[in-house]
C-alpha cells in the first residue's frame, strides 16, 4: 500500500477508510484470464479522458492466457471489446477524493477515478486484431 499511496498523494479534504479494502476477505473470487500491456504506466501519463487518449495515437495491448483463447472465437466479427480490469495502483481505501480541477472533495462514487475499494476498470476497446 505504502507504493500506492505514494503514487496517489493526499490532497487537502480527502478521506481515507479505516480498513483497506485490499486487506480483507473478499466476498468472492476473479481469476484474471490475460494481462494488459499498457503504454501509460504512470498517473501523470494516464490520458484524463478518451478524446486525449486517441489524440496519442498510442495503443494498448490485451494478451488473453492460453486456456482462454478458444473463447474468443468468432470475435473477430466485432468492431468493439468490452474490457473488465484490475487497476492494481489505485488505493483502496481512499472514499473520499479531490480532483486536481476541483474546488471541494467528492466521494469516490461520483467520480471516474481508478480510486476505489473495488478498482475495477471498464473499458470499451476498439478492436483491431484478434
Amino acid at each position: 500500500m505504502t507504493e500506492t499511496r505514494e503514487m496517489f498523494e493526499t490532497r487537502e479534504g480527502e478521506q481515507r477508510l479505516e480498513n483497506d479494502p485490499g486487506s480483507m476477505q473478499p466476498d468472492g473470487g476473479v481469476v484474471f484470464i490475460g494481462r494488459i500491456a499498457s503504454p501509460w504506466t504512470t498517473r501523470e501519463t494516464c490520458p484524463k479522458n478518451m478524446r486525449a487518449a486517441r489524440e496519442t495515437g498510442q495503443k494498448a495491448v490485451l494478451t488473453i492466457d492460453a486456456p482462454y483463447r478458444s473463447g474468443l472465437q468468432g470475435l473477430e466479427r466485432a468492431s468493439h471489446v468490452i474490457i473488465l480490469s484490475w487497476l492494481h495502483h489505485a488505493p483502496r481505501d481512499l472514499i473520499v477524493q479531490k480532483p486536481r480541477h476541483a474546488a471541494e472533495a467528492k466521494g469516490v462514487f461520483s467520480l471516474r477515478s481508478p480510486a476505489r475499494p473495488n478498482p475495477i476498470g471498464l473499458h470499451i476497446a476498439k478492436l483491431i486484431a484478434v
